[in-house]
């Protein structure tokens, strides 16, 4: 079958081998006889992939001492939830930076049980920014924020300077570049942009939270419970949990950090050299806050819509269209795509303005 070159926002592309590996497994795992899809989650097989996961985590990213990880279910969506529960104290208020759709959700979920606090917002502008000079209260249990933005094509390029408590939903961009996670209480990110398929959900945390919140809290959202468990205290989403393994694995492999890091800068430099300079393309993301993750961009010349469309699709390009709310197109650069298929969109792109010239 021919390459296709998968820019699609979510689920993300995986490196083949991690498809190859794992289709193996869905056959017979370690040679038990049994499919990963199938076996006990207590059996020894598997126990030890959730311990060789979370050990992963812990090494790539560099999680100090004093963090449980855990890998849970409901993706971004509960954890929206799950974070406001666990963080709130005895002032019951949460101050969020809105910067898109996913960042208003969790300001919605923050209201059951407590206030949420607007510290600032960018939807002035369409979210085409990132909030900047804004203050922070001393009243407020923790500040959270998103640090990618899919839909909008916008990425905290630092961690806010804060003593209050920080929470961010880092669904879109972790492992994508190092990060100084003891500068947060909880990190979550539901698994399927960088680290593998739908289904789990990563939570680092700060082993102070656990137990402490001021608000009673509903069993099943009590990250307490799971890490009483080890991320087990219902069966967990086997198989999700065994790719993002694979996918760790690969990208320890790899270098790490700081290999994917220098490749993914590679891959938004590419493309976006080719907006800024392609008469018939321009960014929608404000310079300073562009996301290396989501590009978005529109057409200079709406007429060409329809060419370039079938350009792209012709080269076997999937996933480019733009989200309903933005318009244009989103290139999704996570990290298993290679710059090999960033080129490839990148000439279709000079293709169609060597047409008018």
């Amino acid at each position: 079958m021919p390459k296709v070159h998968n820019y699609s926002a979510g689920p993300c592309i995986l490196p083949q081998e991690v498809f190859e590996e794992a289709s193996k497994a869905v056959l017979n795992y370690n040679n038990s006889g049994l499919s990963i899809l199938e076996m006990s989650h207590r059996s020894k097989d598997f126990v030890a992939v959730m311990e060789e996961a979370r050990d992963l985590v812990k090494e790539i990213l560099e999680v100090p001492d004093g963090y449980t990880v855990l890998f849970l279910q409901g993706g971004a969506s509960l954890g929206f939830l799950v974070s406001a529960y666990n963080m709130m104290g005895e002032n019951k208020k949460g101050g969020y930076i809105n910067t898109g759709a996913w960042a208003k959700k969790a300001i919605k979920e923050a209201d059951f049980m407590g206030e949420s606090v607007l510290l600032a917002s960018s939807e002035d502008k369409n979210n085409n920014y990132i909030p900047k000079g804004y203050s922070i209260p001393d009243d407020i249990d923790y500040l959270h924020y998103t640090s990618n933005n899919t839909i909008f094509g916008t990425q905290f390029k630092d961690i806010p300077e804060t003593n209050i408590p920080l929470v961010c939903d880092m669904s879109s961009d972790i492992f994508s570049k190092k990060i100084d996670v003891s500068k947060f209480d909880i990190i979550y990110a539901g698994a399927q942009k960088n680290l593998g398929p739908a289904g789990t959900t990563l939570y680092i945390v700060k082993d102070s939270v656990l137990g402490n919140s001021s608000v009673d809290i509903p069993t099943m959202l009590n990250l307490k419970t799971h890490a009483d468990k080890d991320s087990m205290f219902n069966t967990p989403p086997c198989f999700a949990i065994y790719t993002a393994m694979l996918t760790l694995r690969w990208l320890k492999k790899n270098g790490g950090l700081d290999w994917i890091e220098k490749r993914n800068e590679e891959k938004s430099a590419l493309l976006y050299s080719e907006i800024d300079n392609n008469p018939l393309f321009e960014g929608t993301a404000a310079k300073e806050d562009r996301s290396s993750m989501n590009v978005t961009f529109v057409l200079t010349d709406e007429s060409k819509a329809e060419e370039f469309d079938k350009m792209w699709n012709e080269e076997k390009i999937n996933g480019l269209k733009g989200h309903r709310s933005v318009g244009g197109y989103r290139a999704s650069m996570y990290n298993a795509l290679p710059l090999e298929s960033v080129q490839v969109l990148v000439n279709v792109m000079k293709k169609l303005a060597l047409q008018i010239a």
